[in-house]
């Protein structure tokens, strides 16, 4: 068996859109075993059938994890962990997440407002969790969004940061059903992804760990993806049939298989082996939101997630 057989690579929210694509492309080019990591194992089973073609089924895992529970979370580490006949953790593709347009402050299992603890807090457990237990080299990617910069003019309402308590936990104020505000969370949320990636590529390199790499990368606009799914239904049926045509006459919007292709070499490819702490888009560096650069609340948001999270602060990891 080929070394690379017995190593893995996990995406979560796997079993469609961007990390179905992603899948696809990974298990064309990698001879890595592919996990989809999805909250709908029934839906992940399908997609996976989708994706087997002749001689590439014992190549795909599906497994349950639901990033709106921790103990959800847990158990999917415990789980892969103990199945060492699978092999170990190459790389984590963060990608799984929620976007609101009218529904009010939802709460994940653990009491957290859901478009923060899906989309930053989740993950930010899932991967402190196999953080130790990467293979090396190993990779961490998280998708994150042009939406995270007001410089960009996506039309998404700018991210606000005060403190990531008030992420968590908003104020009565905050916690309507009012479109903006529900926006608002989902642009914030992204902006926590890449202060959370400039905060662990900084332990690392701090810890002389220059094996374990961590990366943002926008995937540009994606118009039919399931993102809209708690949208309004007009505005769900403008983002499925019409905004499509607009990768033809605008930059950074793509179809999802050409941005999957794109998250997957990001994961993969020898080309970013040794590339840490970098915002994407596509495979093009280039510079995140002026906000984003912001080390104190960087560090605010990684305390207090590890709090929130009931793990330590310190990586642990050593050179």
């Amino acid at each position: 068996m080929d070394s690379s057989e017995t190593k893995l690579i996990v995406i979560t929210g796997a079993n469609r859109g961007l990390g179905l694509e992603c899948a696809r492309a990974l298990v064309q080019c990698t001879s890595c075993r592919i996990v989809l990591a999805c909250r709908d194992v029934e839906q992940g089973a399908r997609a996976a059938a989708g994706l087997a073609t002749v001689g590439l089924a014992s190549r795909l895992l599906v497994r349950e994890l639901d990033l709106a529970s921790f103990q959800s979370i847990h158990r999917f580490v415990d789980r892969l962990l103990g199945e060492t006949s699978i092999g170990e953790v190459r790389a984590l593709v963060c990608n799984a997440g929620v976007q609101h347009a009218e529904r009010g402050a939802a709460r994940t299992v653990d009491g957290f407002e859901e478009t923060f603890g899906v989309n930053f807090l989740g993950h930010f457990l899932l991967q402190r969790l196999l953080l130790p237990h990467l293979a090396r080299p190993g990779r961490i990617v998280w998708v994150a969004s042009g939406t995270h910069d007001p410089a960009q003019n996506t039309g998404m309402p700018a991210p606000r940061y005060t403190s990531a308590m008030e992420l968590a936990d908003p104020p009565k104020w905050e916690q309507g059903g009012a479109m903006t505000a529900a926006l608002r969370r989902y642009t914030t949320s992204k902006l926590c992804i890449v202060y959370g990636v400039y905060e662990l590529a900084r332990r690392l390199k701090a810890a002389g760990v220059l094996d374990v790499t961590v990366n943002a990368m926008d995937p540009g606009m994606m118009p039919g993806t399931a993102l809209a799914r708690h949208y309004p239904m007009p505005m769900r049926l403008a983002w499925s049939y019409l905004l499509p045509a607009l990768r033809l006459f605008m930059r950074n919007v793509h179809s999802t298989r050409a941005s999957g292709r794109h998250l997957a070499a990001l994961a993969a490819d020898e080309t970013f082996a040794a590339v840490s702490g970098v915002y994407f888009e596509g495979v093009r560096p280039i510079r995140s939101s002026n906000l984003s650069y912001d080390r104190d609340n960087a560090r605010d948001l990684w305390e207090t997630a590890c709090r929130l999270a009931g793990i330590p602060v310190d990586i642990g990891l050593q050179h």
